[in-house]
């Protein structure tokens, strides 16, 4: 299983205009994984998972909060269908 830094141009109305980059991480070409560390996770975390979801053309993505007791209870579950 590899993971890398995601690294990839965005194309807005048919032209390449800026680069797309992050703490994330893609898993085997098939999965986004969004770290944080905050108190909660908010909705505008999963927002923002989501939306590297569709940029990527991904179908599933972890968001992890490293900002808890027990990991367990950071882990949260995307799939787009």
């Amino acid at each position: 299983m590899a993971a890398e830094v995601v690294k990839t141009a965005i194309a807005v109305r048919n032209r390449e205009r800026s680069w797309f980059t992050g703490r994330d991480f893609v898993v085997d070409e098939r999965i986004v994984v969004e770290t944080k560390a905050v108190d909660r996770l908010a909705p505008i975390h999963e927002a923002q998972l989501i939306t590297y979801l569709k940029l990527l053309k991904l179908p599933r993505g972890l968001l992890l909060n490293f900002n808890v007791p027990r990991l367990t209870k950071g882990l949260r579950s995307i799939a787009l269908r």
